[in-house]
């Protein structure tokens, strides 16, 4: 499938371990990418570090740009949101008026620092919900991505974790399990975006196991007939 072909991702706050790691999974599997950052120069640090990773890993070419969020969200088809939760709401309003009739995932989960371990969701229910929420009916928000370790998105091989997809339309999660699996992982719907809640609810869950046992913990859906 050609660069043509597929829709350009976004990733705003994308300079992180979960941005970049995702930047280097969709860039490797043929798509445009555009790293986001509050900053320019951010942005272009972390896309000469990816360049420089790809490179190592004999991609000699890939397709990917720097810019600023709202530039970046209003050059992509999708755009993807990796900030901390802190920054959700204020990262949102800046970019919009540039996600109309688009797909946003989010994949914010709202830790509370320092108890990042426990449990404690939004009076909304979830970041998911408040992102609908402030955004509008017009862009079609879906939520993913909070269970997967990003030490495991930064590797060069596949990823032993599945990914719960909810939003309120079915075809923009279909679109997102697309990227799930282009990333190197199995999607699942997982319903309306109120859903949301129980997937960033596991994160906190999963910290607490990765402490426990010193491990980068996923999920993984069973029972399913892969025959």
């Amino acid at each position: 499938m050609t660069t043509e072909n597929l829709p350009v991702l976004a990733i705003l706050g994308g300079t992180g371990d979960l941005g970049t790691g995702l930047a280097r999974r969709w860039t490797q599997a043929g798509y445009q990418v555009i790293i986001g950052s509050r900053t320019q120069e951010k942005a272009e640090a972390a896309v000469q570090d990816l360049r420089e990773v790809m490179a190592e890993r004999g991609v000699a070419e890939v397709t990917v740009q720097a810019m600023e969020n709202l530039a970046a969200a209003q050059a992509a088809d999708i755009v993807t949101l990796t900030v901390p939760f802190s920054h959700q709401g204020a990262t949102l309003e800046v970019v919009k008026p540039a996600l109309q009739g688009k797909i946003l995932i989010d994949v914010t989960v709202p830790l509370v620092p320092p108890k990042v371990a426990r449990v404690q969701l939004p009076e909304a229910g979830s970041a998911g919900q408040i992102a609908q929420n402030l955004l509008g009916e017009e862009v079609h928000v879906v939520s993913a991505f909070q269970n997967v370790a990003a030490a495991h998105l930064q590797e060069g091989r596949g990823v032993d974790c599945d990914v719960l997809v909810s939003g309120n339309k079915k075809v923009a999660r279909e679109q997102v399990i697309k990227l799930v699996e282009a990333a190197g992982m199995r999607g699942f719907h997982a319903g309306m975006i109120n859903n949301a809640a129980a997937a960033e609810a596991l994160t906190s869950v999963l910290i607490t196991i990765n402490k426990q046992y010193g491990c980068h913990a996923g999920i993984t859906i069973s029972g399913l007939d892969n025959g």
